[in-house]
C-alpha cells in the first residue's frame, strides 16, 4: 500500500525537478544568444531562438504523460519542424547567409509555429500514451483543454513572480538599496527566473489536477451559456443579409473575415457546451437544441465567406491575405460540414462531431505547414498569379501593385520585378526599374501625368526641364510637386565627370537624378539638418535667394584596405568641426 504511494511521490519530486532544471536550461539558452542580440538579430540568432523558445515547452508538458523515449523522439521532432520552417521563413525573405541581420516585425511566423506545436502536442500525446494513431476521443478533450487551462495559469504565475520582484525593489528603493532593482534588469537573471517560474506553474498546475478540472469546467459551462446569443445574432444576420442587400456586405472590405470570425466563436462555444459528452459534461436540453441550431447555422457563414472571397480572387487575383483566408476557409468548410451533420443525424447527441474535431486538428496541421513552407507559399502563389494577371493584360501597368513585389513579397517579388524590367512592354519595365529602386513603399505610389498636374520649373529662368523626367518620378514626389506648388530643377555636374546630374528641389528634398540609357534614375539625395531654424527651411527659397554651391563634406570618406568608409553622424545635427571654416565651392553650370 504504502509502496505505490512512495514511488508515485518520488515520480512526482522527480517530475518536478526535471521540469525546473528544463526552465533553467531554456533561460540560460536565451541569456547567452541575447548577449549577441542587436534591434535586428541575425539569421543565426533567429533560428536559435525560436528552437529555444519553442522546444522547452513541449518537454514541459510533455513530462509525466509520455515515456521518456517517446517524449524524446517528440521534441526532437517538434525542434526539427520549428527550425525547418523559420529557416524557409528567413529564407524567403531576402538573400543572405546566417550572419545576415534581419528585422523581427512579423508575428505571424512565431504564432502560427506556437498554434501547430499546441495541436500537434495534444494529438501526439494521446497517441503514444495509447500506442494508436487515433486517441479516445475524451483523452484528446481531457488534455487540450487541461493544457489551455495550465498554460494560462502558468503565464499569470509568471507574471505574479515578476510582480512581487518589481514591488520589492520599489520598496528596496525607497531606503537607498538599488542591488534588486539592478539585478532584474540583468539578462543573466530576468531571463532564467522567467523561464523557471514559468516551469513552476507548469508544475504546481499539473500536481493540482482536480483544481485545473474544476477550473475548466466552470470556464466551459460560462462559455456555453454564450452560444444561444452569438447563435441567435448569427441567425438574426443570415435573415437579415437578404433585406439588407448583398452588396452592402461585399462593401465591407473585412466581410470574409468577420464572417468567418463568428464561425470560429460558434465552433468553441459548440464545443465548450459539448466537452466530452459524459453524464457529468451532458448539457440540458435547452443548450443541446441551441448548439443544433448553430451547427447548422456555420454552413451558411461559410458559404458566405468563400462566396464573398471567390468574388476579391476573381477581381483583384491572389494576395497573401487572401490565400490565408482561402484556408481558413476550408477548415471552416470541414468543421461546417461535420458539426451540420452531426447535428441532423439520429441517434447519440452529436457525437460524429468527435470525428470532425480530429480530422479538423490534422488538417490544420497539414494547412500551416503548407503555408510556411514552399507547398503553398503565400507569397509565391501570389506573385505568381499577379504578375500573370499583369502580363495577360487583366491589370494595367499604372495599376499594378509593384510596392507589393518590392516590399511584401520577399525573393519571389524581387525575382519578378527583375524579370519585369526586361518586359518588351516599355511601360512595366520602367515602373518595375522605379520600384527596385524605391526605399520606402509610398515610392511608388500613382502619379498623374495627363495634362502636365506635376509641375516642374527650370531654374534659373530660360533653362529647360529635361526631358522624361517627370515620368521617371515616384509617386509620392510627383504629388508633392503638384500638391505644394512648383518643385525647382537645376542642371549641374556635381562630380566633375563631365555629364550634367538634374537637381529636383522640393519643399523638404533635394535629390540628384542621372540619365542613363534607359531614361532618368535617382542617384542620391540630400538631407536638411534636424533641428533648428534650418530644419523647417523651404529649399526653393534658399536656392532661388542664394543660389546653388557645392561644400567640403564635415567629415572625409575613409579607404580602409582599399574599402571606402563612408560617414553617418551620430548626432541629430552636424557640428562644423573646429579650425576656419573652408570656403565654399560654385558648382561648375551644366556645359
Amino acid at each position: 500500500m504504502n509502496e505505490p504511494a512512495a514511488a508515485a511521490d518520488e515520480r512526482g519530486r522527480w517530475i518536478l525537478w526535471t521540469r525546473l532544471a528544463v526552465g533553467l536550461v531554456q533561460g540560460l539558452l536565451l541569456y547567452f544568444i541575447s548577449r549577441t542580440l542587436e534591434p535586428e538579430v541575425s539569421r543565426a540568432e533567429f533560428l536559435a531562438l525560436m528552437v529555444v523558445g519553442f522546444t522547452p515547452v513541449v518537454v514541459l508538458g510533455g513530462l509525466g504523460r509520455v515515456r521518456t523515449a517517446g517524449l524524446i523522439a517528440w521534441a526532437a521532432a517538434a525542434a526539427a519542424v520549428v527550425a525547418g520552417l523559420s529557416w524557409y521563413g528567413l529564407w524567403r525573405e531576402s538573400e543572405g547567409g546566417l550572419s545576415a541581420r534581419i528585422d523581427l516585425d512579423n508575428p505571424l511566423l512565431p504564432l502560427a509555429l506556437a498554434v501547430w506545436l499546441f495541436i500537434a502536442h495534444h494529438l501526439v500525446i494521446p497517441a503514444l500514451r495509447n500506442r494508436r494513431l487515433v486517441a479516445p476521443y475524451p483523452e484528446y478533450f481531457d488534455l487540450a483543454w487541461k493544457a489551455a487551462v495550465q498554460l494560462a495559469l502558468s503565464l499569470a504565475f509568471t507574471g505574479a513572480v515578476w510582480l512581487a520582484l518589481l514591488l520589492g525593489s520599489a520598496l528596496f528603493h525607497l531606503i537607498g538599496l538599488n542591488f534588486l532593482r539592478d539585478l532584474i534588469q540583468e539578462p543573466w537573471f530576468a531571463l532564467p527566473v522567467t523561464t523557471v517560474a514559468f516551469a513552476l506553474g507548469v508544475a504546481l498546475t499539473d500536481v493540482s489536477d482536480r483544481l485545473i478540472r474544476g477550473v475548466r469546467t466552470i470556464g466551459l459551462t460560462l462559455l456555453s451559456w454564450l452560444s444561444p446569443l452569438l447563435t441567435l445574432l448569427a441567425a438574426g444576420f443570415l435573415i437579415a443579409v437578404p433585406f439588407a442587400g448583398i452588396d452592402k456586405l461585399w462593401a465591407a472590405g473585412s466581410a470574409t473575415a468577420l464572417v468567418l470570425a463568428a464561425a470560429a466563436g460558434l465552433i468553441i462555444l459548440i464545443n465548450a457546451a459539448y466537452q466530452d459528452d459524459t453524464e457529468e459534461t451532458h448539457p440540458p436540453m435547452f443548450l443541446r437544441w441551441t448548439l443544433r441550431v448553430a451547427a447548422v447555422l456555420l454552413v451558411p457563414l461559410v458559404l458566405i465567406a468563400v462566396w464573398g472571397l471567390s468574388l476579391r480572387i476573381g477581381q483583384h487575383g491572389l494576395t497573401p491575405e487572401r490565400i490565408i483566408a482561402a484556408c481558413c476557409a476550408l477548415i471552416g468548410a470541414v468543421y461546417a460540414g461535420g458539426y451540420a451533420f452531426a447535428a441532423v443525424r439520429p441517434g447519440a447527441w452529436m457525437r460524429p462531431l468527435e470525428k470532425t474535431n480530429v480530422a479538423a486538428a490534422w488538417l490544420v496541421l497539414a494547412v500551416i505547414l503548407a503555408l510556411f513552407s514552399p507547398l503553398a507559399d503565400p507569397a509565391r502563389l501570389s506573385v505568381a498569379d499577379q504578375t500573370a494577371r499583369l502580363q495577360r493584360g487583366a491589370v494595367s501597368a499604372a495599376d499594378f501593385d509593384y510596392a507589393f513585389l518590392r516590399f511584401r513579397s520577399g525573393r519571389f517579388g524581387e525575382a519578378a520585378l527583375a524579370r519585369l524590367t526586361r518586359s518588351p512592354n516599355a511601360e512595366i519595365a520602367r515602373r518595375a526599374r522605379e520600384a527596385k529602386a524605391a526605399e520606402q513603399p509610398y515610392d511608388l505610389g500613382p502619379i498623374e501625368t495627363e495634362g502636365l498636374p506635376v509641375r516642374l520649373t527650370p531654374w534659373p529662368e530660360g533653362s529647360a526641364v529635361p526631358e522624361g523626367l517627370i515620368e521617371a518620378l515616384p509617386g509620392y514626389m510627383g504629388n508633392q510637386c503638384r500638391a505644394s506648388g512648383d518643385c525647382l530643377v537645376q542642371m549641374r555636374d556635381l562630380n566633375g565627370d563631365g555629364g550634367a546630374e538634374a537637381l529636383l528641389i522640393t519643399a523638404h528634398e533635394l535629390s540628384a537624378w542621372r540619365q542613363g540609357p534607359d531614361g532618368w534614375d535617382r542617384a542620391l539625395s540630400y538631407s536638411k539638418p534636424m533641428c533648428g531654424d534650418e530644419a523647417t527651411a523651404d529649399l526653393r527659397a534658399r536656392l532661388q535667394e542664394g543660389g546653388l554651391a557645392t561644400a567640403p563634406p564635415l567629415w572625409p570618406d575613409l579607404s580602409l584596405g582599399g574599402l571606402r568608409l563612408r560617414p553617418n553622424p551620430i548626432e541629430p545635427c552636424d557640428r562644423e568641426p573646429r579650425g576656419a571654416p573652408a570656403e565654399a565651392v560654385v558648382a561648375p553650370p551644366a556645359p
